[in-house]
């Protein structure tokens, strides 16, 4: 079978498999998909550039400035996508964040990060939580694509279950919610959906040692095509926390993963996963956070 052939069909694959995994939501979308409507521009305008129909959006980052932009609304609970394409060539030191957060000192967060590299190697997406202000929770995996050719959806589901992060519907990591057993879950704080470029060439590639370069300048970051189904936040939680048809993402159906996720998560854990903190002995001086000896799903 050709190369192109091949890419066909990967396409075509997981076009079905993301018609079985997504849901049928009898929910309100309360994103209207016009950037202007949805965020407002939080840092550098200059460096923001939105379409004339308000349906794309891309941040730069020179040496004057990174930029970024955050939802009008909070939310607590639902399931957010963003198509988001990656800065081209050379981007080491670059950190793309697409991320909810609740902006409190015990700050709840739910993060993906893209970390640049140089040249030929390939960018490191690395995905986060922070619960009840503590994060260090950090894994990261190598996608199975060039996220610098084209858009590609990257999700959460966050509801009282669980939080599946996952990429063109494929499941990443999760993270599950064992409050009952002292383990800390994003579950109380509204958060807010974020999406930044900035310089992060302090740590983000190969430790710090690899700096940005700027002859490369500007970069850019595109975004578009994202879908907000979620529960606004309106004061009270237990409106979020209901489980009916409004809110779906909080059904039975979905506090775990179907057959058909599990066997992709544990496709890329076996071939994409490059660090988990919860096979880093040595961090935590040989005493794991406990819900790394908690079942995953």
């Amino acid at each position: 079978m050709t190369s192109v052939k091949r890419s066909k069909s990967f396409v075509l694959l997981i076009y079905l498999i993301s018609s079985l995994l997504l849901p049928v939501s009898e929910a309100s979308v309360v994103s209207s998909g016009d950037f202007n409507k949805d965020f407002l521009v939080t840092w550098s305008p200059t460096h923001v550039n939105t379409s004339s129909d308000g349906r794309s959006r891309t941040l730069k980052l020179d040496q004057e400035s990174g930029a970024s932009f955050s939802s009008i609304q909070t939310f607590l609970f639902g399931k957010i996508d963003m198509k988001i394409k990656l800065i081209p060539g050379p981007s080491q030191g670059t950190v793309v964040a697409y991320y909810m957060s609740s902006d409190q000192t015990n700050r709840d967060e739910i993060d993906f990060e893209f970390l640049g590299n140089v040249n030929g190697q390939p960018y490191i997406l690395q995905t986060n939580i922070y619960a009840d202000g503590v994060d260090n929770r950090e894994e990261r995996i190598h996608l199975w694509f060039d996220p610098t050719k084209d858009f590609h959806t990257y999700s959460i589901l966050w509801n009282v279950h669980q939080i599946v992060f996952m990429v063109d519907q494929i499941p990443i990591r999760l993270y599950r919610n064992h409050s009952e057993k002292g383990v800390a879950y994003p579950r109380l704080q509204p958060m807010s959906i974020k999406v930044s470029l900035w310089n992060g060439e302090s740590w983000a590639t190969s430790g710090g040692h690899e700096k940005v370069d700027w002859s490369k300048a500007p970069f850019v970051a595109s975004f578009g095509d994202y879908k907000i189904d979620t529960c606004i936040w309106k004061g009270n939680p237990t409106l979020c926390n209901e489980e009916n048809n409004e809110n779906w993402w909080n059904k039975n159906e979905f506090s775990s993963l179907t057959r058909v996720q599990k066997r992709w998560f544990k496709w890329v854990s076996k071939y994409h996963l490059i660090y988990d903190y919860c096979q880093d002995y040595a961090r935590f001086h040989n005493k794991l956070p406990k819900e790394c000896s908690l079942p995953k799903y």
